[in-house]
């Protein structure tokens, strides 16, 4: 069991190599320099991508309620008057409209 574990130990020691022949040492990086780019070229990537979908909307967003702009709000989901729907009910009593629940 002893040398299980000490073999273990063995194969996941670092290698102990020299750089080959033909390659370069490149030198040690700068901590400030590898935290500023990254975290800080995603950051800037996130700040544009955001500017470019929210300055659209922002630039042509009225200014207040009464700009005059002459358009009507929307209601997405809200009720739609058109032929093929059904009349509301008039009166309690009336059996127009849609399906009715009582309690």
């Amino acid at each position: 069991m002893i040398s299980i574990a000490l073999s273990g130990v063995v194969l996941a020691s670092p290698a102990q190599a020299n750089v080959p022949e033909g390659w370069s040492n490149p030198a040690d990086v700068d901590p400030l320099h590898a935290i500023a780019l990254l975290v800080g070229a995603p950051l800037g990537l996130i700040i544009v991508i955001a500017l470019l979908v929210f300055l659209p909307a922002m630039a042509r967003r009225e200014k207040g309620a009464d700009s005059g702009s002459g358009r009507d709000a929307e209601w997405f989901g809200g009720p739609r008057k058109s032929n093929d729907e059904l009349a509301a009910p008039d009166t309690e009593e009336s059996q127009a409209g849609g399906a009715s629940g009582k309690w």
